[in-house]
Order: structure tokens, then sequence, then C-alpha cells
């Protein structure tokens, strides 16, 4: 009997053995499913319609990295030279940050587009180099802030700095990259996109990261910014390659348009992007100007006149959200719209920016301040989707991705403008919005006839490059 009960007692415990690994792979299973499943959505999402064979579903991930690096590294300077001073000596730290860091970049900035010109070959190399430098300033910045060293201000002049050449890289990347019927609005969309989604997600974590210790969120910028370094190298080489590029000036004169005019100028001018380029150009400086302006001027006007029953961090975040979803919305909706008269919808965009700032001046309240800001980020993305078409159209082939990197760095210096207008204002709010008002209604003056004429009479549409 024992003998006969053995065979049966030994299925029995393999049985059960085997039901427990069963469900111990089902249970693992069902933990990995979230992240597995959310890996290849993210995936799946990023190289859709042929980004992934072209290489762009790369690209846009490796934005998304910068984007969640960024995030971490603004909330950790934010909550040193910010929130954790009084106010008036929160304004003085701000202007000696803008003083050691801003100040060097207006000077660095024209510089970085030449630079990289001159290194067509080393685009990967160069993006990855962004990345690395960041991720060794994170720690840096980590150790100053424990100690509040001066450290951090040149630390994140450097930061800025990387931060600013890699987006012109990028800018410069994107247009090798194209799938096949894939305009560049649409790429420069999704690539932006990836970028905002990915910074709304970093935020709440670095925030959760600094409520452990103020060096925390610098540490994940350092992971993020490594990952990022890696990935910089799984680009595609074609990135790297310059095959019939040149430099592009940017201003409008026909002589200069195509070469033999331009190799035989001994001094040659900003002229071979022409007038649409140009005037759409201005058009986003002026909105750039006004992002800058009123990030540190409502950071300080907010920190000292909080929204109605709300405290100052909680306000300048309800401005912060409204900012970024009118972003992404406008994001979003650029790469819905057949842009076939950019010209319009930047002169358009614009004068709804002009009205909403006059408005929210003429009565100013909390519920305007959020509007306008949420108006300002929806026509800064839509405005610099419409750039983008215009320098594809508009644009010879060979100056294309040089057009591109020195349009980006003039758009920051403008931004920069911007913020060091908003700092020296004084803390009233009708005063501020209606210099905002100005600076939009300048751009908008400036731009529009210029704007209009190029639309009316169409600009001769070049072939997109590949």
């Amino acid at each position: 009997m024992a003998t006969a009960k053995s065979p049966q007692h030994t299925v029995g415990v393999g049985s059960g053995a085997g039901r427990v690994r069963g469900a111990v792979r089902s249970v693992g299973r069902a933990l990995h499913l979230p992240v597995t499943g959310t890996a290849r959505g993210i995936r799946k999402a990023t190289h859709a319609h042929g980004a992934g064979e072209s290489g762009l579903g790369k690209l846009i991930e490796l934005h998304a990295v910068n984007g969640a690096g960024d995030v971490m590294i603004t909330i950790a300077l934010a909550s040193t030279v910010f929130f954790s001073v009084p106010t008036d000596e929160a304004r003085g730290r701000v202007a000696l940050y803008l003083a050691i860091t801003m100040a060097p970049f207006t000077v660095l900035a024209p510089v970085i587009g030449p630079l990289l010109d001159r290194l067509p070959h080393g685009r990967r190399a160069a993006m990855a180099g962004a990345m690395l430098a960041r991720a060794l300033l994170a720690l840096i910045i980590s150790g100053a802030v424990a100690s509040g060293s001066l450290e951090l201000y040149p630390a994140a002049l450097g930061v800025l700095v990387a931060s600013k050449a890699y987006g012109v890289v990028r800018s410069a990347v994107v247009p090798r990259l194209l799938p096949p019927r894939f305009s560049l609005v649409k790429a420069n969309s999704r690539v932006t996109l990836a970028g905002l989604l990915a910074t709304g997600v970093a935020a709440p974590i670095g925030a959760g990261l600094h409520a452990v210790g103020d060096p925390w969120p610098l540490y994940g910028a350092f992971v993020i910014f490594v990952a990022g370094t890696i990935l910089s190298f799984t680009l595609p080489s074609k990135v790297d390659s310059a095959k019939g590029e040149d430099v592009a000036l940017l201003a409008a004169d026909e002589d200069h348009l195509h070469g033999p005019l331009r190799k035989g100028a001994k001094r040659p001018g900003l002229r071979t992007v022409g007038p649409a380029v140009t005037h759409a150009l201005g058009a986003n400086a002026t909105l750039r100007c006004l992002s800058g302006f009123l990030i540190f001027f409502l950071a300080f006007l907010l920190r000292e006149h909080p929204l109605t029953g709300e405290s100052a961090a909680v306000s300048l975040g309800i401005v912060g959200v409204a900012a970024g979803a009118g972003n992404a919305l406008g994001t979003a909706v650029g790469a819905w719209l057949r842009t076939r008269t950019p010209e319009i919808i930047i002169v358009t965009v614009v004068a709804v920016v002009l009205g909403t700032a006059i408005v929210a001046a003429l009565f100013f309240g909390a519920f305007l301040v959020a509007v306008l800001a949420a108006v300002a980020g929806f026509a800064q993305a839509l405005a610099k989707l419409c750039l983008d078409a215009l320098i594809q159209r508009d644009v010879p082939e060979q100056v294309r991705t040089s057009a591109f990197a020195r349009s980006e760095t003039l758009l920051q210096m403008a931004w920069v403008f911007g913020g060091a207008v908003g700092i020296v204002m004084p803390l009233n709010g009708t005063l501020g919005l209606v210099v905002a008002a100005v600076i939009v209604a300048a751009g908008w003056l400036a731009t529009l006839r210029g704007l209009l004429s190029t639309a009316r009479h169409g600009t001769r549409p070049r072939q997109r490059v590949a």
C-alpha cells in the first residue's frame, strides 16, 4: 500500500510545487506587466507612422529624457534660489542668478550656433556631451546646495549653456530624421509634445524627491542625464551627415538667396532665409520675450500677492499648469492644423495674445492672469510650429539645418531679455501686464505688414528635405 501511494504522493507534491511556481510566475507577470506594457505603449506611440524606421522615434524619446532632467534641476534651483528666503532677498538672489548666468549666456548664445555649425559630423556626440555635462553639473550643484557656496551660479550657467546647446543641435537634427510624407511641423510637434509630457510626469516626482532632501532632485537629474547620454548614441548615424549643408544667414535679400553672389561676398549679410522667415522669427521672438517676462514677473508678484485664498506656491502652480496646458494644446493643434498660410496663423495668435494682455491689464485678477498664461503658452507653441513650417517651405535645403540652429539661438536670447525686464519690474500687477501688452504690441506691429505681404504674394515652395 505504501509503495502504491508513494507515486501518488510524489505527483501530488510535484503538482503543488508546480502550482506554486505557476502562481509566482503569474504574480511576477502581473507586477511586470504595468512596466512592460507602459514601455511598449510609449514605444508604439513614439515610433508610429514611420518614426521608428527613420530614427525620429529615438529623438522623441531623447527629448523626453531631456525635459525630465531639466525640470528636476529647475525644481532644485527654484527651491534654493527662490522659495527658501524672504521675497526681497529672493529678488536679490534671482537678480544675482540672472547676472551670473543669463548675462554671460547672452554673450555665449550667438557663439553656440556657429560653433556647432563647424561640427556637423559630431551631432550625436554634441548631444551626448550636453547631456553628460548636465549630469556632472547636477552633482556639483547638489554639493553647492548643501554648502550654500557660490559654485551654484557658474554651475547653473553651465547647465543653461548645455541645455541650449542641446536645443540647437536637436533643431538641426529633426530634418534629417523625417519619415516619408511627414511634415516638419508634425515632427517638431511630436518632439515638443514628448518633452512637455515628460516634464509633467517628472515634476511631481521631482517635488517628491525634494521633500526627501534638497539635493535629491539633482541626484535624479544626474541619473536621467546619464541615461540621455547613452540614448544619444542610439540615434541613426545619418544625423551626423552634413552632405549638402551650408550656413544660414538670417535676413532677406533675393540677391543672396543662392550661391554665386553669396560666395563672392567678403562679408555676407544675414540674407539667405527669405522675408517670411525673418518676420515670423521676429514675431516668435516677441512671444519668447513675453514668456521670459511673465515667468519672472509673475513668480515674484504671486509670491508677494498670491491668488485669492491660495498660498504662493499654489498660486504659482496654477499659473504654471495653465501655461503648460496652453503650450501642450498649441503643440497638439499645430500637429493637426494644415499650415497652408502660417503667416496668417502667426499674425492671428499674436493678436489674440495682445488682446488678452490688454484685457488682463485693465481688469487685473487671478482668473485673467491664468488665462493670459494659457493663451501665451498656446500662442508660443503654435507660432513656433508655423515658423518651422516657413523654414521648411522657404529656406534652401543646404542651409535649412543651420537656419533652425540659429533661429533657436535668437529665440533663447529673446527669452533672456524678457526675463531681465521681468526681474526689475515693480510688483504691480496692472503695470506689469501693461508692459507685457506693450512688448507684444511692438512685436506685432513690427512684423504685421511683412507677414501679411508674404501671405498675399506667396513664396515659391521648395522641395522638402527627406
